[in-house]
């Protein structure tokens, strides 16, 4: 099973998504799981902030540094009060090692080779969601001390206002390439003809104020050898 550990100010933001067609399926059946984890929750501020003004001075603020440790030593060690690393460090060796992930506009570009190597590599990927001006940037030399596997992830190039959206296109994309998630292998696009080849339905011609469009009389032959052909032709 493969396990995805969500760190968020939003929590609710993901319900409509997970709980619904194929991912919500892929849930059921225990093929995945999701983790959704409020990072408010490992504040120790009483009115449960987690962000701060920059060192340095500029717009926005940063999230803090503790809330995130505090959340990742519940998923990696949960049994654990620990605030010895080597100790830490002990117990995570017996456990197979996460990917961990970041998101950022400068990141590495994620895409559907990544999504399928992520799939094969790990069985536990954990995101942090971040927002407003970013994350405390000694999280990533805190990963790194820990000897955790760290990705600096981008979805694409533009900003977006948070993490969350990138997270969810994340386990979408890995998930597909877990066996039977999608029910059968060959409704991989990728592993058939690509991406992106036309596809047509019902009606044969459709009419729309007075033009007729129709679908192209090769994928009505009956020619599966002919079809394919065509498919490979014009798929993008």
């Amino acid at each position: 099973m493969m396990r995805f550990d969500i760190i968020t100010i939003f929590p609710k933001i993901f319900n409509s998504y997970f709980n619904e067609s194929i991912i919500w399926r892929a849930q059921k059946l225990r093929k995945i799981k999701i983790n959704i984890i409020d990072l408010r929750k490992f504040s120790t501020d009483r009115h449960k902030k987690i962000d701060d003004k920059p060192y340095g001075g500029g717009p926005g603020m940063v999230f803090k540094i503790e809330p995130i440790t505090k959340a990742l030593q519940a998923l990696l060690n949960p049994n654990s009060e620990t605030r010895n690393s080597k100790q830490f460090l002990k117990f995570k060796l017996k456990k197979s090692k996460p990917l961990i992930v970041l998101f950022s506009p400068g990141g590495k570009q994620f895409d559907s080779k990544t999504a399928v190597n992520f799939s094969k590599k790990y069985n536990h990927i954990i995101m942090i969601a971040g927002r407003y001006e970013g994350i405390d940037e000694r999280i990533k030399n805190i990963i790194k001390n820990l000897k955790f596997e760290i990705g600096n992830l981008s979805i694409g190039p533009y900003v977006l206002t948070g993490g969350e959206l990138p997270a969810m296109v994340v386990v979408d994309a890995v998930s597909r390439h877990i066996s039977g998630v999608l029910g059968k292998d060959e409704s991989l696009e990728e592993k058939r003809l690509g991406i992106s080849v036309p596809v047509y339905t019902r009606p044969e011609v459709f009419k729309w104020f007075g033009k007729k469009y129709s679908v192209p009389k090769i994928l009505l032959s009956g020619n599966h050898k002919k079809i394919e052909g065509w498919r490979k032709i014009h798929r993008k």
